[in-house]
C-alpha cells in the first residue's frame, strides 16, 4: 500500500469523505499523484477559499491549510493553486487543526474566467463539477445574452450546463421566458422555479444525486444563496433582499463554498459576478452557438465572414427570421471578445518570453565571467 494513502482500510472515516464526492476514482487517482510526495498526505478535499487560504476537509475532519513553499515555487500560473472543488493532498499538522497542501489532482472540470487586471491571467472558479447551474432571475435582471455568456463559460468547463430561471412567482410569462432561453440554449435544459413559492423543485431531483457536484453560478441578485438554502432545506446562506422592480442590491456570497445537502449530493455557491470575462473558450463559443455553427458551415465559403458574400447560410436564416437578430450579434460580440482576448494573451506570453531569455542569458553571462576569473 502507498505510504501516502493510509485510508485505505479507514471505511469509517472514509465515509466522512464520500459526503464531499470521493470515490473509488478519486483513489486511483490520489494514489498515482501521490507516489511523489512527502509521506504522511491525505486525501482531501478544498471546500472554501479565502484569497491564500484554504478550508479542506479530510477523513479525519475540517483543517485550515496553505500551500507549500515548494507549491508556491513550482507553481507557474495562479490556475494551478488549490481552487473551491479540488481534491489534494494534505499533510495534517500534529496537534493542529491545519495542514500544508502538497499537491493539487488532476481535475476533471474546471469553471475558468479571466482574472481581473490588466494582465490576462486564467482563475479557476470551481472544479471537478458535473452539473453547472446556470441561474437568471426573471425580474428586471433577466437577460438572455448573458445567459449565453455563461453557456460558453459552461461548455468549455466540461461540466453539464443546466439553465435556472428563478424568482417565477414574479413572472406573468413564464412559458415565453422558457422558450426564449431554450432557443439560446440548444439542447440545454430550462427550468423555471422559485424558492418562495416552491415552484418547480421535483424537476431538479434527477441532478441531485449522491456524489455529484453542481455549482451554482450567475449575476448578483438572481437568487443563487436562497436557492441554495431552499434545496437544502436549511439556511446555510445568509442572503440580502433586493429591490424588485429595478433588481438592484447586492450580493452576499463573498467567497466559493462546498456544501453536502441532504440526499448526498454537493453545491457550490460562488460569488454573483458583475462582469463575467471569458477565457480562452472558443471551444465554449462553438458548443453555446452550435446552431449558428451549424448554420456556417453551410455557407458557400469556408471562411465566409457572413457579412455581403454569396451563398451564406447565416445571412439567409437571419433574412428568413430562422436565426434571431439579437442571438447573432451576442455571437458575433463574444467572438470578437475572445479574438482580442487571445491577441492579448500572445502578446503577454512573447513579451514574457523574451524577458525570461534576457534573464536566462544574462545568467549565462555572470556564469561565464565567473569561471574566466577563476
Amino acid at each position: 500500500m502507498n505510504q501516502n494513502q493510509p485510508l485505505t482500510n479507514e471505511t469509517d472515516s472514509l465515509e466522512s469523505l464520500q459526503h464531499f464526492g470521493w470515490n473509488s476514482q478519486w483513489e486511483a487517482s490520489f494514489a498515482a499523484a501521490t507516489a511523489s510526495l512527502p509521506a504522511g498526505c491525505v486525501p482531501a478535499r478544498v471546500i472554501a477559499q479565502f484569497t491564500n487560504q484554504y478550508r479542506i476537509m479530510t477523513a479525519g475532519g475540517e483543517l485550515s491549510a496553505e500551500v507549500s513553499g515548494k507549491f508556491q515555487f513550482q507553481a507557474s500560473a495562479r490556475s494551478e493553486f488549490p481552487a473551491v472543488g479540488d481534491w489534494v493532498a494534505a499533510a495534517p499538522m500534529a496537534g493542529e487543526k491545519r495542514a500544508i497542501i502538497h499537491g493539487v489532482l488532476p481535475r476533471r472540470s474546471a469553471m475558468i474566467r479571466r482574472a481581473a487586471g490588466s494582465v490576462p491571467e486564467e482563475q479557476v472558479i470551481g472544479s471537478n463539477i458535473d452539473t453547472l447551474f446556470i441561474v437568471g432571475a426573471l425580474n428586471g435582471d433577466y437577460n438572455v445574452s448573458r445567459i449565453e455568456r455563461y453557456l460558453v463559460l459552461a461548455w468549455e468547463s466540461g461540466a453539464t450546463p443546466v439553465v435556472l430561471l428563478t424568482k417565477a412567482d414574479l413572472c406573468d410569462t413564464v412559458e415565453l421566458s422558457i422558450a426564449e432561453v431554450e432557443a439560446a440554449a440548444p439542447g440545454v435544459p430550462v427550468h423555471a422555479v422559485s424558492a418562495v413559492a416552491d415552484i418547480g423543485r421535483d424537476a431538479l431531483s434527477p441532478y441531485l444525486q449522491p456524489g455529484r457536484t453542481i455549482a451554482v453560478t450567475g449575476s448578483s441578485g438572481v437568487g443563487k444563496s436562497t436557492l441554495l438554502n431552499w434545496l437544502a432545506g436549511d439556511e446555510l446562506m445568509q442572503t440580502q433582499g433586493i429591490r424588485e422592480d429595478d433588481a438592484r442590491g447586492r450580493h452576499t456570497t463573498t467567497h466559493r463554498e462546498l456544501f453536502p445537502l441532504p440526499g448526498g449530493f454537493i453545491m457550490m455557491d460562488t460569488p454573483g459576478m458583475r462582469e463575467l470575462q471569458l477565457w480562452d473558450s472558443a471551444d465554449g463559443w462553438q458548443e453555446a452557438f452550435a446552431d449558428i455553427e451549424e448554420l456556417a458551415a453551410s455557407c458557400r465559403f469556408r471562411d465566409c465572414r457572413h457579412e455581403r458574400e454569396l451563398g451564406c447560410a447565416v445571412r439567409e436564416a437571419l433574412r428568413s427570421g430562422a436565426l434571431d437578430e439579437r442571438r447573432y450579434a451576442s455571437y458575433k460580440k463574444t467572438g470578437r471578445e475572445l479574438a482580442h482576448q487571445l491577441r492579448k494573451e500572445q502578446s503577454v506570453s512573447k513579451r514574457q518570453q523574451k524577458s525570461a531569455d534576457k534573464r536566462r542569458e544574462a545568467r549565462t553571462t555572470f556564469s561565464k565571467r565567473m569561471i574566466d576569473a577563476d
